[in-house]
């Protein structure tokens, strides 16, 4: 159980590094908020609210991952190779889309509402 418990203190510790570290995560978590604030104030439905979460969430699960990536990336090798940059623009290219797609739904979820 000890080890299980730990489990979610290096997890906790992780995502701590990340918004401390990391701008583009931090942006997305004020995005969070902004999404949370939103949902307050137009009063949205419990299914929308499962949709803006899980949304928000993908966006920010793949940001840090995309981090966790180029931080591995830059430890295995700091020579500028074609590899290495097609494989931090792939993840980069995968928090893009996740984005675009958070924001389309946000879009469809509050303009209903205003």
């Amino acid at each position: 159980m000890k080890k299980f418990l730990q489990g979610f203190i290096h997890a906790f510790r992780g995502i701590g590094i990340t918004l401390a570290t990391e701008r583009n995560f931090q942006v997305h978590f004020i995005a969070l908020l902004t999404v949370i604030v939103a949902g307050f104030y137009f009063d949205v439905t419990s299914s929308e609210w499962m949709i803006l979460i899980l949304t928000s969430t993908l966006v920010m699960t793949l940001e840090a991952i995309n981090t966790a990536i180029e931080k591995l990336c830059n430890e295995v090798t700091l020579e500028r190779k074609e590899s290495i940059r097609n494989i931090k623009d792939v993840a980069a290219g995968a928090v893009l889309l996740s984005s675009i797609g958070a924001i389309t739904i946000a879009i469809i979820v509050f303009w209903k509402h205003s």
